[in-house]
């Protein structure tokens, strides 16, 4: 059949199928795209000219679409996502962020930015980046260290290997991320003979890998030979769906439970075994549990600095770890004994070798202490009282009491994740999905965009605080356009708070973090010399936008906001002010931020002899 490129590619990506576990499903749910030329005349008029084959959903920003990209991916446990076009030059620059946070997530997302002219005939082109020493250079090599795969469809017959390998990255759990075809825009519009095979409908298998027996046999005896095992759960138990697995082996076994901020999920919060958050953004039980450990089992984890708390938070002498992973390269991380599987089929393996074995009773019993003790530090923080501004653990608390058990929570970046992963009572593995991967500011809308287009019988609630609303509030539009109900809690603190919390705590004051009036030349302490909040109106905005707004003073207004907003049919945005001084404490945690070797600020030297202090804990995992 003789189609152009673009023809082709979108005929491809629309009989793209997966399957896991028997369950078939299209990979992909549509196009997000933003058409200039680079993309208008050769994927646009593809997509135009059959609109029955890929959804088109026009975005706002680039970036955006795949934020929104990639939390439809996470809601589908990977098995589904979303293309996004854009044009050459800044449209597709502005893929990149976006990527980076798909990569780092390990979420796939297909992006198919236009490019340069192949042939170079009209040389440059609006756009163009020229780089005298490189003829062939384009702004989408931007895109190659954040993709996980990535092409230049040079000749229309280059997209068939190219498509191919693209969906074999975007449908392994090991290796996906952002897959990246750049799309020269005259070879987008050029006709070949497009093999007839090319184009129909193609299954990929998601299994389930098995590490071998050995690994297996290893692991357990480890296990049985642990006096103080502690799991720390992450995204991959919730994508590969071993919830129900992970229940049942560590309510057997009483293994203790902590969770990451991907897989906070894993458990319910009322499950005996849940500790909840671990990590440098713990809770007080996780943590205290962790730091005795005499084995770690990370199921589905990267290990991330904050899990680790900087490599302080497994503190035992000896502590060992076993990792299960379905990519080696996690599974082999701080010297552990390495499972590379299915963390579903590897849990079953495992709890059938711990058929007969369970952690000694005293171990239940403390860890059963340590969870009553964190659930009234939670109902604590949840009702502090604090005024005349609320505290932001109250607003959290607020909309998990007034949210349904399958409603999903969204959030991102700020002060806001750290306080969720410690508070939220998760009771879905669905119902918690916060961006922290890269800690992407600007994530909160459109990440719940893709939340709920993916699940559109959940209620999404999107936390946001204003400096992250101030840089990507714009696809409120396109939750209108498409029809799609947010319930978004602007929480105002004005300023970047997490941030200000992070400078104060390294001796800086708070340097340059307040939305402030600056009132003289060389005002910076907090932002701007203590000068009132600059005139801001962040509700007003909002409901510029066209959302539905709703304005709360205190916590039982915003109770009540929060009811009122149930019967509102579009986008709802709740502005509610906090303390920004009002945060949720550490609980034995610690975070590496380097602080000045030597200063004239005393509060900088304070700082450095405590970072100096707790550094020390550190511990090398060999």
């Amino acid at each position: 059949m003789r189609l152009t490129t673009a023809q082709a590619l979108v005929r491809f990506l629309a009989v793209q199928r997966v399957e896991r576990d028997g369950v078939e499903a299209p990979f992909f749910a549509g196009c997000f795209g933003i058409l200039g030329h680079g993309n208008v005349a050769g994927i646009g008029q593809a997509l135009q000219e059959r609109p029955d084959l890929l959804t088109y959903v026009p975005a706002r920003n680039e970036q955006a679409m795949v934020h929104a990209a990639a939390g439809y991916a996470r809601m589908r446990d990977r098995l589904a996502t979303f293309a996004c076009t854009t044009s050459i030059g800044p449209g597709a620059t502005n893929l990149v962020t976006g990527a980076a946070a798909a990569t780092v997530n390990r979420l796939p997302v297909l992006l198919l930015p236009g490019d340069v002219f192949a042939s170079r005939r009209p040389d440059p082109v609006l756009q163009q980046l020229e780089v005298p020493w490189r003829g062939g250079a384009s702004v989408n090599d931007c895109l190659r260290p954040v993709s996980r795969y990535w092409d230049r469809i040079e000749r229309p017959e280059q997209l068939v290997p190219a498509a191919l390998a693209a969906m074999r990255v975007l449908t392994s759990p090991a290796e996906t991320g952002a897959v990246t075809l750049a799309l020269p825009q005259d070879v987008q519009v050029e006709a070949f003979d497009c093999p007839a095979a090319f184009l129909e409908p193609r299954t990929w298998r998601v299994g389930r890998p098995l590490p071998d027996a050995d690994a297996l046999d290893r692991a357990a005896a480890l296990i049985r030979a642990a006096e103080r095992p502690f799991l720390v759960a992450g995204g991959g138990v919730i994508y590969s769906g071993a919830t129900a697995t992970l229940a049942r082996l560590a309510g057997r076994t009483g293994i203790p439970v902590g969770e990451t901020q991907a897989g906070k999920g894993s458990l319910p919060w009322d499950h005996p075994c849940c500790m909840g958050a671990v990590g440098a953004t713990g809770t007080l039980a996780a943590n205290r549990l962790a730091a005795g450990a005499d084995l770690i089992v990370g199921v589905g984890t990267r290990w991330s600095d904050f899990t680790t708390a900087s490599r302080t938070a497994f503190r035992a002498e000896g502590v060992r770890f076993v990792n299960v992973n379905v990519a080696d390269f996690d599974a082999a991380k701080l010297a552990g004994l390495a499972l590379v599987g299915d963390a579903r089929a590897t849990l079953e393996a495992l709890d059938e070798r711990l058929a007969d074995w369970s952690v000694p009773l005293t171990e239940r019993e403390q860890a059963a202490r340590l969870q009553a003790m964190w659930a009234r530090e939670v109902d604590r923080l949840y009702h502090l009282g604090h005024a005349p501004l609320p505290a932001q653990s109250e607003v959290l608390g607020a909309v998990n009491e007034l949210s349904g058990p399958r409603d999903v929570v969204v959030c991102a970046a700020g002060s806001m994740p750290g306080d969720l992963h410690k508070l939220w009572r998760t009771r879905d593995p669905r119902g918690y999905h916060v961006e922290y991967g890269y800690s992407t500011m600007g994530y909160e809308i459109a990440g719940g965009l893709g939340v709920k287009l993916a699940d559109p019988a959940r209620e999404v609630y999107v936390l946001v605080g204003d400096g992250s609303f101030l840089m990507m509030a714009q696809e409120i539009v396109t939750s209108l356009q498409e029809g799609v109900k947010l319930t978004i809690v602007l929480v105002d603190n004005g300023g970047y708070s997490s941030i200000g919390a992070l400078s104060r705590s390294l001796g800086t004051g708070g340097f340059g973090t307040r939305l402030v009036r600056r009132r003289r030349a060389g005002d910076d302490a907090d932002g701007g010399g203590g000068g009132a909040l600059a005139d801001v109106d962040l509700a007003a905005s909002a409901a510029g936008l066209g959302a539905h707004v709703i304005r709360a003073g205190d916590v039982e207004s915003l109770r009540d906001a929060l009811i009122a907003a149930r019967e509102v049919e579009r986008t709802v945005v709740i502005h509610v002010p906090v303390d920004r001084h009002a945060g949720v404490p550490s609980y034995e945690s610690w975070w590496d931020v380097p602080v000045a070797e030597v200063s004239d600020t005393p509060s900088v030297m304070a700082a450095r002899t405590e970072h100096e202090r707790a550094a020390r804990e550190r511990r090398w995992y060999v």
